[in-house]
């Protein structure tokens, strides 16, 4: 298996027909790869779970090429779900709806629910438009990483991560950089399970009403661990001024074990090294895991991160960069 050219139509129809033979396949979305499992086949999925290491009950989001694909896998289509994808797909959205009984079982991991999003890359979507022309109903694609870890938002991350295992679809460089937003609808009022780039008042402005929180009995969805997205060194958030004392402090040692991505602060020669931060949260989701990926790669124990804006915009970044602290 090897990376191939994406916008390599053999290629692609190649790819394709290792998905109609239950075999795995990474590729691209718009934000981050995804690897990839005919949904309509139990023993397919399966084989996700055991490459990346993935507990049998946190379910996959199933990725299909239009709404008529989606609601094959639905035994029921709420009003909400459609505003939303009407109005957000093909793009950065999953939403949750019941599960048509029979249909991406171990997608949903066992729960009566499901996951379905419709992506906007164009590789992602030659790619599930050639799938279904061979029968597949939809590909179920968490990131393509090891359980747990950094997401890939390149070709070479998944390579990093898999080597040779599978084929792996370059459609180049994500734009989003994060995991797409994730809203509840199967339980009547939508909740946001987990903020992308899509901000909330984006989601509840096509609604034309609040977001419910989400409570006890939300179902289980990709990505909303507590610890998740983390990087092999600790990670640890701090405000802008508790950085710039801890860079002082560290100025004074001859240890260096420390890497640091941030937005305000100079960085200090006794840093290992360091990424700016953009001011914006779209090209710091943009950014976010590669620049995490690069800092790990120094061998630095420690990853210091100034605490993004408490502001909605940078809900998404804050997120994954919570569950990566927590683990």
């Amino acid at each position: 298996m090897a990376i191939v050219d994406g916008n390599d139509t053999a290629a692609l129809q190649r790819a394709a027909a290792e998905l109609a033979a239950g075999e795995l396949v990474a590729f691209p979305s718009e934000t981050v790869y995804g690897l990839g499992a005919r949904a309509d086949d139990d023993v397919a999925v399966a084989k996700i779970f055991a490459a990346k290491g993935r507990p049998a009950d946190h379910p996959l989001i199933v990725h299909v090429k239009d709404v008529d694909a989606a609601r094959a896998f639905s035994s029921d289509w709420p009003a909400a779900a459609q505003k939303l994808v009407d109005a957000f797909w093909p793009g950065p959205l999953t939403v949750i709806v019941p599960r048509r009984s029979g249909m991406g079982t171990a997608s949903a991991a066992g729960q009566t629910s499901i996951g379905l999003r419709c992506p906007a890359h164009p590789v992602a979507r030659a790619l599930l438009d050639a799938a279904a022309a061979l029968g597949v109903a939809g590909v179920s694609g968490p990131s393509a990483n090891r359980f747990g870890r950094i997401s890939p938002t390149t070709a070479a991350h998944v390579h990093e991560d898999f080597g040779d295992d599978f084929t792996i679809v370059d459609g180049g460089e994500c734009d989003a950089g994060i995991e797409s937003a994730i809203v509840d609808c199967s339980l009547g009022a939508p909740a946001l399970l987990r903020p992308g780039v899509l901000t909330r008042a984006q989601i509840e402005a096509v609604l034309g009403h609040p977001l419910r929180e989400a409570g006890f009995d939300a179902p289980r969805a990709s990505g909303t661990l507590e610890a998740h997205y983390a990087p092999r060194a600790k990670l640890r958030m701090m405000p802008a001024d508790q950085l710039r004392a801890a860079l002082g402090v560290l100025a004074k040692s001859s240890v260096n074990p420390v890497a640091v991505y941030f937005r305000t602060v100079t960085p200090d020669r006794s840093v290992r090294a360091y990424r700016v931060m953009p001011d914006n949260p779209v090209a710091a989701a943009h950014e976010l895991f590669a620049a995490l990926r690069e800092l790990d790669a120094t061998g630095a124990s420690l990853i210091w991160v100034e605490t993004p804006p408490d502001a909605p915009a940078w809900e998404g970044v804050r997120d994954r960069l919570q569950r990566a602290a927590a683990a």
